[in-house]
């Protein structure tokens, strides 16, 4: 994309692939570096503008992630977002950063003090009172700005929420405008984008759907087959669609049933694949062997772990069983590598099966188109390569299943408890007046239990907590508020259908602070 390039410094943060995305869906193309770019290809006329990404370390420390200084020399846009905010501070003659009075996590109320800013003039439109929501995550803020520049907006706990210099063009933003939980975000990435980096429109999805197929066809030898890993959920069904108009019948999708799936999830997704596509499908019962290999495990990290390395040992097995086979292929997206803790700059958070499950070791290479793509843009691939709504808008379910949302050790009879409450719970949601509202909806089995009454008598039984959460694209999301009349008729049908159940709870926590799933 010659004379037309956005670049994403990558410092880290959870974020820095999203700020990309949200830039291609302007229609621009944006890469993603890493902090210790060289230098002078920053300087190359392709590339318009630079986005600075926010990250887990605190400028402050000494070995924070940095960024070579010549870069605010090239005369190239600059927005900091969060962390990138701070390095320009840090930098620039005059800024100044300290540890906050009061960190900010979550939503806060930013106030404009320039509404003729060339970039931030755009947010006054979504003012009410000459504020708006965004989203914050930070512990520590601008105390001083640098020279020449202005403040832009503030909030009631970082007076610094924004600063510029519009003869620079550099701007700093202390809040995330790449989260969809950002009022105007979008907007202001926009008018950045094209107001202030003059750039022009020319990057689609079908151009990189094109891009996959031929990458794979490059991978992936002609007399070559792959194995696929088909859950039945969007990731894997996308993938399997992009492999498939790659290389067609040398595509092999193995189902496996661990035991960890959703009421008669099994069932269903061997139908639905069986009677809509023309795949080698290969089912392989393995209930017996995930279950045996839990036994007794009760850490989060060693269950997703345990879990992903006995994928990739079923997938293998039956590898062998199909001849010429060379690559595994995942439905791996971004979000699980961030989480995952991706880049050299990164924290883990938690790891996916998919991506922390996979042993160093593996007979066959991987293959995994969708790394770099969100949620929201493989649903739209998805779309484009002719998948039906009902698989593509289908509630996100994670590869380790049910392993993840039991909390403590795994045993049939809590996967049968759990089951029976996640299917009421999301039937009796599926009818309610929110439910297009509902990005994920799920239930957890907690490690504990708690006294009840039932008919007179004592009970000692498990809680079921609820959690119903709204996103685009699985990086932030909010908690829905479900009609209390709703939640009553469904802590009713559990308590009563349910045995050994006797108390319902819900989660009304967003992310962040919290993830989406439990662990």
């Amino acid at each position: 994309m010659k004379g037309n390039k956005i670049l994403v410094v990558d410092f880290g943060g959870q974020y820095a692939r999203m700020i990309a995305r949200r830039i291609r869906d302007l229609g621009v193309y944006a890469e993603v570096v890493t902090n210790d770019f060289e230098i002078s290809k920053f300087a190359k006329e392709d590339v318009i503008g630079i986005i600075f990404s926010g990250g887990p370390a605190s400028t402050i420390a000494e070995d924070a992630p940095m960024i070579d200084p010549e870069i605010f020399k090239i005369e190239k846009p600059i927005l900091g977002i969060c962390y990138g905010m701070q390095l320009i501070a840090k930098f620039l003659p005059g800024g100044g950063v300290k540890p906050s009075d009061k960190k900010e996590f979550g939503r806060a109320q930013l106030e404009l003090l320039d509404k003729d800013d060339k970039l931030f003039s755009v947010l006054d439109y979504f003012t009410v009172d000459n504020k708006l929501s965004v989203w914050m995550s930070h512990g520590d803020s601008v105390v001083e700005l640098p020279t020449g520049f202005k403040k832009l907006a503030s909030t009631e706990n970082t007076p610094i929420a924004a600063f510029g210099s519009s003869e620079l063009s550099i701007y700093g933003v202390q809040f995330h405008p790449e989260v969809e939980h950002t009022t105007g975000g979008k907007e202001l990435l926009k008018r950045f984008v094209f107001a202030i980096c003059d750039a022009e429109k020319n990057w689609t999805l079908e151009e990189i759907v094109d891009e996959k197929v031929a990458e794979i066809r490059n991978l992936v030898q002609e007399d070559s087959n792959v194995v696929l890993g088909l859950s039945g959920g969007v990731d894997s069904s996308v993938a399997a669609a992009l492999i498939d108009k790659a290389i067609g019948s040398r595509l092999h999708c193995i189902f496996v049933d661990h035991g960890l799936l959703r009421y008669k999830e099994s069932e269903q997704v061997q139908k639905y694949f069986s009677e809509n596509f023309s795949i080698n499908l290969h089912a392989v019962d393995a209930v017996d062997r995930f279950l045996e290999e839990l036994k007794g495990v009760t850490d989060p990290e060693e269950k997703r772990k345990i879990i992903g390395h006995e994928f990739i040992k079923v997938f293998e097995d039956k590898a062998i069983e199909i001849d010429g086979v060379t690559h595994l292929a995942q439905g791996t997206i971004y979000s699980d590598v961030i989480e995952s803790g991706d880049s050299k700059n990164s924290v883990t958070i938690k790891s996916h099966h998919n991506v922390g499950g996979l042993p160093d070791e593996m007979e066959l290479k991987l293959l995994e188109p969708l790394r770099d793509l969100f949620k929201d843009e493989v649903r739209e691939i998805g779309s484009l390569l002719g998948l039906p709504d009902e698989l593509v808008w289908r509630q996100p379910f994670p590869g380790p299943g049910l392993g993840i949302r039991i909390i403590g050790d795994i045993t049939a009879e809590k996967l049968d408890i759990l089951r029976k409450a996640d299917y009421i719970f999301r039937e009796e949601l599926s009818k309610s007046d929110v439910a297009d509202k509902v990005w994920q909806s799920f239930a957890v089995l907690p490690d504990i239990k708690s006294v009840g009454v039932m008919g007179d008598e004592r009970t000692y039984g498990y809680p079921i907590i609820l959690r119903a959460v709204s996103s685009i694209d699985a990086m932030t999301a909010d908690w829905v508020r479900i009609p209390g009349e709703t939640l009553d008729l469904i802590s009713r049908r559990i308590v009563n259908e349910v045995e050994k159940v006797n108390r319902v709870a819900y989660d009304i926590t967003s992310k962040p602070p919290a993830t989406i799933e439990w662990e």
